[in-house]
């Protein structure tokens, strides 16, 4: 069936090679702190007090199963984008082993993810840069400070802080990828500079009788968290979409993916069990600063100043990363024609996507501006979580199809491994809300009508046939 055409890998690849398109400017460096920068900032810095209410000190144990579920999926991901270096991440590689229908779906379901991901993390920086000011006397006018009916009791019709670092952030994007490189690594340096600074000052106050009972809740609380949690490793997949304008892909995608996946489980696990050793769980209840909550609770005030500059860089640099992986994935899907071809043109001077990198940011900056956080947050787990499935299948699916492919990374354990991530994944949204599940699945029909009433006419591999 038409529906299921799939494309020529060898074509993809070489489709990447002519002239004009985007620069090959990254290494692996820039790679693992690209991951980093991804992963690295509304989940440490605010989402660990609401896992701590819902695992107590177990948190920690849960941290490990979002992670598990993230490792298996990241050897998958590491064998398809050493393998098939082209912008676009599991969008691609879906068009290239379970066809075009999948893979547009699977697309749609990006489009949405790293938007409302970009926003989301928006509305948690614009909190945590309002709380920051506030504390040198400066104070927005109350109607600028957060999306309408985010703050009951307050007349609120627009948040300016988070609509303003979107478009700069933006900005910095359209500019080029290199540049926008070298402002998340510094960036990146510092927010973990001072994570490692919380864990070496915090270390000292830790109270060990606050880890019992360590599991209040059991394994169904470890789980629910496990599930609110992964979204504190949304981002590693991001790297993939980089594919295109890495140096050296076979080699550097592998270390980036995997590298900065390992360094933030170690780190998310430390800060866990230090932030739960010094501070009773049920003290986090209605705490959006949990880090600082337990230096203040250390008697450590002079250091809090420093967790929100933290913070803030730290979401910053996810907003960059998860801004930059959906220009690159909607590009991808223009070029292959199921989106407007503008959408895929580069600047002849930047090198960049220009038009899709202002749609995206001008998109979402109004809706992190209109729309409150507890909205947004409400489909970003699924997204990912669906998108790690598929990418699992299609190696397994790969490995049958085209086992003499030249594959510089293989995922071990086929299809033991795979299979591993379908089923953590597929645990760990089994308790995601019925809203959240009846919201992905309108949001997915929606994508079948463009599909069926745009895209699939238009498709430049069915024009090819």
């Amino acid at each position: 069936m038409s529906i299921f055409r799939t494309k020529n890998l060898d074509d993809m690849v070489a489709a990447t090679r002519t002239p004009g398109g985007l620069q090959k400017v990254l290494g692996p460096m820039d790679l693992v702190l690209m991951g980093i920068g991804a992963i690295v900032g509304t989940g440490i810095f605010v989402l660990t007090g609401t896992g701590a209410l819902t695992a107590g000190p177990a948190l920690t144990i849960s941290f490990v199963v979002a992670a598990l579920a993230c490792g298996f999926a990241a050897l998958c991901y590491a064998e398809f984008a050493s393998t098939v270096p082209v912008a676009g991440s599991i969008y691609t590689y879906s068009y290239a082993t379970l066809g075009e229908i999948v893979a547009w779906m699977i697309g749609w379901d990006l489009m949405l993810e790293y938007g409302l991901a970009t926003s989301a993390v928006s509305v948690a920086w614009s909190g945590y840069f309002q709380s920051l000011i506030a504390g040198i006397g400066l104070h927005l006018p109350a109607a600028l400070t957060a999306a309408p009916g985010a703050i009951p009791g307050t007349a609120t019709v627009f948040n300016l802080p988070a609509f303003l670092i979107m478009i700069l952030l933006t900005a910095m994007l359209g500019w080029g990828v290199r540049e926008s490189a070298r402002v998340n690594n510094i960036m990146v340096v510092i927010k973990i500079g001072v994570v490692i600074l919380f864990i070496a000052v915090g270390a000292g106050h830790v109270q060990p009788a606050n880890w019992q009972p360590f599991m209040p809740f059991g394994a169904t609380g470890v789980m629910s968290a496990a599930a609110l949690v992964f979204f504190a490793f949304i981002g590693f997949d991001a790297v993939t979409s980089a594919a295109e304008e890495v140096k050296r892909p076979e080699r550097d995608l592998p270390i980036g993916i995997i590298g900065s996946l390992a360094v933030c489980t170690i780190l998310y696990v430390i800060v866990a069990g230090i932030m739960t050793g010094i501070v009773p769980y049920k003290q986090f209840l209605g705490v959006d600063h949990p880090v600082s909550l337990a230096l203040q609770y250390a008697g450590e005030n002079w250091f809090a100043g420093w967790v929100s500059l933290g913070a803030i860089l730290g979401m910053t640099t996810v907003i960059l990363v998860m801004a930059y992986g959906q220009t690159r994935i909607i590009f991808a899907m223009s070029r292959d024609g199921l989106l407007p071809k503008k959408l895929s043109q580069v600047h002849p001077k930047y090198h960049t996507p220009f038009f899709a990198t202002w749609m995206v940011g001008l998109i979402f900056g109004f809706i992190a501006a209109l729309v409150p956080l507890n909205v947004l947050a409400e489909l970003v787990n699924m997204g990912t979580l669906a998108a790690f499935c598929l990418v699992s299948i299609a190696v397994i699916i790969m490995r049958k199809k085209r086992p003499d492919l030249h594959r510089a990374f293989r995922c071990p354990g086929v299809p033991v491994v795979p299979g591993l991530a379908v089923a953590f994944c597929l645990s760990l949204m089994y308790f995601l809300s019925a809203t959240t599940w009846i919201a992905f699945g309108i949001w997915l029909v929606i994508g079948l009508f463009v599909y069926f009433g745009y895209s699939r006419q238009r498709s430049e591999l069915g024009k090819a046939k």
